[in-house]
């Protein structure tokens, strides 16, 4: 029997993943996000901003519709990403409005039926969280704070959210990981773009051989900062900055036990020196050893340069995942 991964592990996809089908509108956001459990995978975390018109403050009938809809094609909500109108064009919204923004998210995600929601780590702030925590009991639902890309447990923009987090003790409010922290090389397609774009031959040079070489960023900011970054790829560039991490699994280990979910995300599916697969087993490793129990969604980050298919592309991402995540999960503990 070809082993399979642990049955608390649950494979899932972003509806991020559509986001270029979306936004043509050929179909309606609705009949995509019902989809994806026909044409890919049975679990799916939803960006709702995508999806509700009503959203920040959905519907009922809106939410009904789709948890109705995925239900009808053996299909459920995993997570549900949120956001916080948290600045007025002069000033910070005052604590009571940012929770008002929240509560009606937090009301549609359990309608929903998702076990969770989103929102990027260290946002919401103690007092917020402190705020929602008896909501969040009353429904059941968790609030995942995300780190991702250059973000890692121990920077200083980080480490206090996490602590904050470690001192609540409270498992309605955990850590989602997005593995755009784990990152032992770039994209290829992207740097293909970075080159077309005319970048210089020797800063490509670096980017493709020594991406984790501290000297590097250093590199990349010196460049953006010499203005001589060419004008149409500078929103891309800024990726380099943001979104692609430098850390390793075992920078993980510290902080796994309040981690519930992870995104799986990926770029490309060109995996040149196991710039794909490497991670993915490595978390698979760290996970199994570990006892893990939660999501791992698929979630596809290249559709800013890529016009692929998501379908067949998410469909593809997630065999590759499952394959490079099972072989380690199955090492016993101490193995």
């Amino acid at each position: 029997m070809a082993p399979e991964i642990p049955g608390s592990w649950t494979l899932c996809a972003s509806s991020f993943n559509w986001t270029p089908d979306i936004i043509t509108a050929r179909q309606s956001a609705h009949d995509i996000v019902t989809g994806i459990a026909d044409s890919t995978v049975k679990t799916v975390e939803l960006e709702p901003g995508l999806v509700w018109r009503s959203f920040p403050a959905p519907h009922d009938a809106e939410v009904d519709e789709l948890r109705d809809a995925l239900a009808a094609k053996g299909g459920s909500v995993s997570i549900v990403g949120a956001s916080l109108d948290d600045f007025t064009p002069t000033e910070r919204r005052p604590l009571q409005q940012r929770l008002d923004f929240l509560v009606p998210q937090i009301h549609a995600a359990h309608r929903v039926g998702a076990h969770g929601i989103r929102l990027p780590i260290g946002q919401a702030g103690t007092e917020l969280l402190t705020l929602v925590q008896p909501l969040l009991h009353e429904l059941d639902l968790v609030l995942f704070e995300e780190i991702q890309g250059q973000q890692a447990p121990g920077s200083p923009a980080v480490e206090p959210a996490l602590e904050a987090i470690d001192a609540l003790g409270d498992d309605q409010v955990r850590v989602l990981v997005d593995i755009s922290m784990l990152m032992p090389a770039l994209p290829v397609t992207y740097l293909e773009k970075l080159r077309q774009g005319g970048m210089p031959q020797d800063f490509m040079r670096r980017l493709e051989n020594d991406w984790r070489d501290p000297a590097t960023i250093d590199a990349v900011t010196a460049l953006l900062r010499s203005g001589n970054v060419p004008p149409p790829i500078r929103t891309l560039y800024m990726n380099l900055l943001i979104r692609f991490g430098r850390s390793d699994a075992a920078d993980l280990q510290g902080i796994l036990p309040m981690v519930g979910a992870f995104h799986l995300k990926f770029w490309d599916l060109d995996d040149d020196g196991g710039r794909v697969t490497e991670p993915l087993r490595d978390l698979g490793g760290l996970l199994g050893r570990n006892g893990f129990s939660g999501t791992l969604t698929s979630e596809w980050g290249g559709h800013e340069w890529l016009q692929d298919d998501p379908t067949e592309m998410t469909r593809r991402h997630l065999a590759m995942a499952e394959a490079a995540l099972i072989e380690p999960a199955e090492t016993p503990v101490g193995g």
